[in-house]
């Protein structure tokens, strides 16, 4: 996988507003947020879309749903946030690392876009 803005950040080689970090994910507020809280998720690991994920990402995919909605409880949103996942460049995705948008804060309508 090509080095993107996301590797950068985890490497800490450019600067972010993280709110979590462990071994395994980091999460940080969205340059540009869509809502009144909006971050990403992201894997330490770099995959690039999780159409491209493996078997074995299985237990890691689940951690970072598992922390999202745990970050989300603690930015004050337990109950209600979107978790969105662009898959290629088609459904939106910037960034070819995967990650997870989380938002809450106002009313998001359905269908999304």
């Amino acid at each position: 996988m090509t080095q993107t803005i996301f590797s950068k950040i985890i490497a800490k080689e450019v600067p972010a507003e993280i709110i979590y970090e462990d071994d395994f994910c980091l999460a940080f507020n969205d340059v540009n947020p869509q809502a009144p809280m909006h971050f990403l998720i992201i894997p330490k690991k770099p995959i690039e879309k999780i159409s491209e994920a493996q078997p074995e990402d299985q237990a890691l995919l689940g951690h970072l749903l598992l922390k999202a909605g745990e970050i989300a409880a603690d930015q004050g949103y337990a109950d209600n946030f979107r978790l969105v996942v662009n898959n290629g460049e088609g459904a939106g995705q910037t960034v070819f690392h995967l990650h997870i948008h989380v938002l809450s804060g106002r009313p998001l309508n359905w269908p999304p876009g």
